[in-house]
């Protein structure tokens, strides 16, 4: 993998991964104001830059498999860092906004 191939797929999960993680917070505000079709949009806007940010990955992985090895850098560490971290953050925003809406039945 090219220098150029290399950052670009690191740049794309860190940009993907804060992408979903900024629509979960706001997802988490929406149902928090009793907005849940907002909320449930806001999740499924993270679900799909999730699902980009697991196409740069899987590129990056299928390469390493193929023999063409990427330099491991903390720039790369900290994109598949920010990648966990936004998915946890997403699912965790899914349990909360379920409590909003139990709490909204009532």
């Amino acid at each position: 993998m090219d220098e150029q191939e290399n950052m670009e797929a690191v740049m794309g999960l860190i940009m993907y991964g804060g992408n979903a993680k900024s629509d979960a917070m706001e997802a988490i505000a929406a149902a928090k104001k009793g907005d849940f079709e907002l909320a449930d949009q806001k999740l499924k806007d993270a679900d799909s830059s999730l699902s980009q940010a697991h196409e740069s990955q899987t590129g990056m992985l299928t390469k390493e498999a193929q023999g063409e090895h990427m330099n491991v850098t903390l720039l790369a560490v900290h994109s598949q860092d920010h990648l966990m971290t936004a998915i946890a953050f997403k699912d965790l925003a899914t349990e909360i906004i379920d409590l909003y809406r139990r709490l909204d039945e009532k």
